[in-house]
């Protein structure tokens, strides 16, 4: 059931041209980065491919009694700076490029962040919502009895991302357990607290997210306690940066989910609206909002949008609408290049998801340590150190944007790949920044 996916052979992606394809688009930063740092076309040819990528057949007794087949997929970009460390979506979208990018993106948020991660990530292709939750566990355990032969507390560690949770960990960390016969809570992050889960984990990103708002906004003197947001995704990322940035006194307008939006001038009562969520499953309806044109959001003269969907959102048909001065970046790649052009010729500052999105993953580290010490920390220790790492990168970030004089985005790749360049060098993968390592006699 299980078979490497040769990198010549891989599927077509499912996206319309280049200038959407995460792959292609992750890779031309990397370009751009190896360029920018005076490193030679041998850092960028092992920066270009994920090391290896697994397609994998799961095959799931339905409730009906029938047999449906799911296709998954698992890729590990680098191992360079440590284990492969990224989330497992459940998506009817999910493609190899789309999994490809992603991993490629884990390795980059480790290295700004200074983790000991390398990049990884997962998915399947399936609508979660179609599933009972029984076919949902099955397909669950399925996945990880397929993958299991490169996954691993000290290969590759595996999370939550879109349409998963800590019940799917759950279930994913028991099956791994039966497989080896004893418990392995290092193997996955997100879990449960009850089987070796952190405190803190299930608002990290969301978290993260608005203490990279909270230091642009000291950068560009914006104070939030009279500063407007706009959400784009209300989905565990889009809901958690609604509850900080409502905490921290922000005037959150309007808010989209995959079934419409709703608005408010004077700002939405996000308790009450999570509270609604929590009953309906969507923003849709809410008593205290105003319907509201999904596609309008974006337009919104706004301090502060934040795209938390999926990727391609930010486009060249819906950047030139944008009225914001920061674009913080919760979902992975929610803009294209002509995107992201248009939005640097406007002058909006944006924080890109490599960096914005990253208080996920420093959490599962977090939660990964504390799995390998059998030591749990308080929920404010985890958001005190989560506070420290998210700070000292968005400076680092900063600090290369003023020196370089390239934008946010161009920043991060730059800090991140120069950091994996150097433990190219340090382990004589390169030899000087510019010769590739070769074996002497």
């Amino acid at each position: 059931m299980m078979k490497e996916v040769p990198e010549s052979k891989v599927e077509a992606p499912i996206t319309a041209n280049a200038n959407e394809n995460p792959y292609e688009i992750v890779k031309s930063l990397l370009k751009n980065s190896v360029e920018a740092l005076g490193l030679t076309e041998d850092v960028y040819r092992l920066l270009e491919k994920p090391i290896r990528v697994l397609e994998v057949s799961i095959p799931v007794r339905m409730d009906d009694g029938t047999i449906k087949n799911f296709t998954g997929y698992r890729s590990h970009h680098s191992d360079i700076l440590g284990p492969a460390k990224g989330g497992i979506r459940f998506h009817p979208e999910v493609n190899i490029d789309e999994v490809k990018a992603l991993s490629m993106w884990m390795s980059l948020k480790s290295a700004i962040l200074g983790l000991p991660f390398g990049g990884g990530k997962g998915g399947v292709i399936v609508d979660p919502r179609e599933l009972s939750k029984c076919e949902l566990e099955n397909l669950s355990r399925g996945y990880i009895r397929a993958i299991t032969p490169i996954i691993g507390p000290e290969k590759d560690i595996p999370a939550p991302d879109v349409n998963t949770n800590p019940q799917i960990m759950g279930w994913m960390l028991d099956e791994y357990d039966r497989l080896r016969g004893y418990n392995v809570p290092g193997f996955i992050t997100g879990k449960p607290i009850i089987v070796g889960g952190s405190q803190g984990r299930v608002e990290a990103t969301g978290r993260g997210v608005v203490i990279s708002i909270a230091e642009a906004a000291k950068k560009l003197n914006i104070p939030l306690e009279s500063a407007i947001a706009a959400i784009q995704g209300f989905g565990n990322v889009g809901s958690m940066t609604a509850k900080f940035l409502h905490e921290l006194g922000v005037k959150i307008i309007a808010i989209t989910d995959v079934k419409g939006g709703i608005y408010n001038e004077n700002g939405i009562d996000i308790p009450s609206l999570r509270q609604h969520v929590a009953e309906t499953k969507s923003v849709v309806d809410f008593p205290g909002a105003e319907s509201f044109d999904s596609d309008k959001l974006f337009g919104l003269p706004v301090d502060f949008l934040v795209p938390a969907a999926l990727e391609n959102q930010i486009t060249e048909k819906t950047a030139p609408q944008i009225q914001a001065k920061v674009v913080a970046e919760a979902a992975n790649g929610p803009t294209t290049p002509e995107g992201d052009r248009i939005l640097n010729e406007k002058g909006i500052f944006v924080i890109p998801d490599i960096l914005c999105n990253s208080g996920g993953v420093t959490v599962s580290y977090f939660e990964w340590v504390q799995n390998n010490m059998g030591y749990y920390w308080k929920e404010e220790e985890v958001n005190t150190k989560l506070e420290e790492k998210m700070i000292y990168a968005f400076e680092d970030v900063h600090k290369m944007h003023e020196e370089k004089q390239v934008n946010m985005r161009e920043a991060a790749y730059i800090v991140g790949v120069g950091r994996i360049a150097e433990a190219f060098q340090a382990r004589g993968w390169i030899n000087d920044w510019s010769m590739p390592f070769k074996c002497k006699a």
